[in-house]
């Protein structure tokens, strides 16, 4: 948008008057378009805040029901403890958060190390064909889930992997993906390599440049990649249900469907548990946004 001209006859003040009576009028409308945008993004969220404390019969009413009464505060307990047809083998859902807490921690440890090192190799040392190499290693991001996902699952089947986390989780430590390594490899490139070559010159040598002076300075990076990780594992469905049959390792994605039958849904059971299965990650985002924001201008200043 050009900036307005200022018109000859129209004294100083009454244009600058003007200009910020344009300037709330566009901030306003701004926080209109936003505010709108917001509520329809969490409109689902609400709903199923809403259907968590509805008694079964008031799921699906016409008009819908906002705001139950009474709450039905029992449908948690009930939600957390009842596993469907699993129940008679005393499985809960505390079984299906322990075996996803397992799988997503050791997980983003995983990612989290081997990206990183991946990443300062790509970044920090020279050796031949890195260029190819790097372009070859963000190649694999074009390449589909479903292509790769019968050969990995013969494989894992034949050295005896099935039905065991491994699978789920030794794949993280080698490599951690490629998405992870380039945005690891960009923050690194981001920092001055006059701090690489001052920290050799007293004596460090590469492992100890990447340990001691580029690790801390990529929390922010490090913090992010975390947080991908980790709830991409907490909500993963489908790698569960290719490589779990046991019902007590099971995931709670996997534990979701115990709701579903061919009978019917439990959508008020349903509901219950997705809201509970959501707060980790809600708090682990407001745990860890801070970091977001962070620049490696300012946490290299300190």
């Amino acid at each position: 948008m050009s900036e307005t001209i200022p018109n000859p006859n129209e004294s100083p003040n009454g244009f600058w008057a003007s200009k910020r009576r344009n300037e709330k009028m566009t901030k306003i409308f701004t926080t209109i378009v936003l505010s709108i945008g917001a509520v329809t993004m969490i409109l689902p969220v609400i709903w199923m805040l809403s259907t968590s404390f509805k008694a079964p019969t008031e799921v699906f009413a016409v008009p819908p029901i906002w705001i139950p009464s009474p709450l039905h505060f029992e449908n948690y307990p009930k939600a957390w403890t009842i596993s469907g047809m699993y129940a008679s083998e005393g499985i809960t859902f505390t079984t299906y958060t322990f075996n996803t807490l397992l799988i997503a921690v050791l997980s983003c440890i995983g990612v989290t190390s081997s990206s990183s090192i991946v990443a300062f190799a790509f970044a920090r040392l020279r050796f031949p064909g890195r260029g190819p190499l790097f372009i070859l290693c963000l190649a694999t991001m074009m390449i589909p889930t479903q292509v790769t996902m019968i050969p990995t699952f013969i494989l894992f089947k034949s050295i005896g992997w099935y039905d065991t986390y491994l699978p789920l989780i030794v794949p993280a430590f080698l490599g951690g993906g490629a998405y992870n390594i380039f945005l690891m490899r960009q923050f690194f490139m981001s920092i001055p390599y006059e701090m690489d070559e001052a920290a050799k010159i007293d004596g460090c040598t590469n492992f100890g440049v990447f340990w001691r002076i580029l690790l801390p300075l990529c929390k922010p990076a490090l913090t992010t990649v975390a947080v991908f990780s980790f709830v991409w594992n907490w909500n993963d469905f489908l790698n569960p249900l290719i490589y779990l049959d046991t019902n007590s390792k099971k995931t709670l994605a996997l534990g979701l469907t115990n709701f579903v039958s061919l009978y019917g849904q439990d959508y008020h059971l349903l509901m219950a548990a997705s809201l509970l299965i959501v707060i980790p990650l809600v708090a682990m985002f407001l745990i860890g946004q801070r970091y977001f924001i962070q620049g490696i201008a300012t946490t290299g200043l300190k």
